[in-house]
């Protein structure tokens, strides 16, 4: 958030069935001074209320039209078949579309998932929305097929859920629109993405600077280093001066000329 922008609330839609608490949570502890306002919103109206600026992002339910909203997948949910608890269905673990083929399958008008051929036998009606449907169910008129977290937010003591292994699948994102990218949906992006308080939020960090070589003594004429006075060595390649006795380059513990003889 850039220092000029002056902090306001931050609206978050979000579809039946996701629980925004977790991020919300993170949000109020990084930014307690700009308020998070939850919009309620059904599948059907969630693409219209980010497009007309009712809300700055919103949990969705995928696909997207992308020509002018921005969305990030998050994750994919399990589908299943809500039935009443006495039906045969509660005794399998898990059951297929073919194993509904008897079955009267409700499709409701707020369905979130892409069917390519309906399961199981059309209703007469399809009901308004979900939770009609789920009364339905309840009173034993046919069967169900929902995202798992459907399934969750309309839980009744006498139905009960199984998943569908070859059912289409739900994916949840976040979706805002594309030319509203503004700092504090960057701000939730990241909280939604995992990044830390002290991260970058996506920026390209600076490369690492080498470092600095360290620079060889300066050579004289003669190719060789230069040396302190007082340091020449000898064409042996011994210091020259005073031998450790104390002569003066004659033979070790003489003076320098023949040897006296006897008499």
């Amino acid at each position: 958030m850039t220092g000029s922008e002056v902090p306001h609330s931050f609206r978050l839609a979000y579809v039946p069935g996701v629980t925004p608490s977790k991020w919300v949570r993170i949000w109020n502890e990084r930014l307690p001074d700009v308020p998070l306002t939850l919009v309620a919103v059904s599948p059907i109206e969630a693409f219209g209320v980010l497009r007309a600026g009712d809300a700055d992002a919103g949990f969705v339910r995928l696909p997207v039209d992308r020509d002018d909203l921005a969305a990030i997948p998050l994750y994919i949910e399990t589908t299943v078949v809500v039935v009443p608890k006495d039906h045969l269905v509660a005794a399998a673990e898990e059951v297929s579309t073919e194993d509904l083929a008897d079955e009267i399958v409700f499709h409701p008008l707020d369905d979130t998932l892409a069917w390519e051929q309906l399961p199981g036998k059309p209703a007469i009606e399809r009901p308004e929305t979900t939770a009609d449907a789920i009364e339905l169910v309840a009173a034993g008129v046919g069967v169900l097929v929902v995202p798992q977290s459907l399934a969750r937010l309309h839980h009744r003591k006498d139905l009960t859920y199984r998943p569908v292994s070859d059912a289409p699948t739900s994916r949840v994102a976040l979706s805002w629109p594309q030319e509203e990218t503004t700092d504090l949906v960057e701000e939730f992006i990241g909280i939604v993405r995992g990044r830390t308080v002290n991260s970058t939020r996506g920026r390209a960090p600076t490369p690492p600077q080498p470092k600095a070589k360290r620079k060889r003594p300066e050579t004289g004429a003669g190719g060789g280093a230069q040396r302190k006075a007082g340091g020449a060595k000898s064409s042996s390649g011994k210091p020259a001066g005073k031998n450790p006795r104390g002569a003066t380059g004659g033979a070790k513990g003489g003076k320098g000329g023949k040897p006296r003889r006897r008499p």
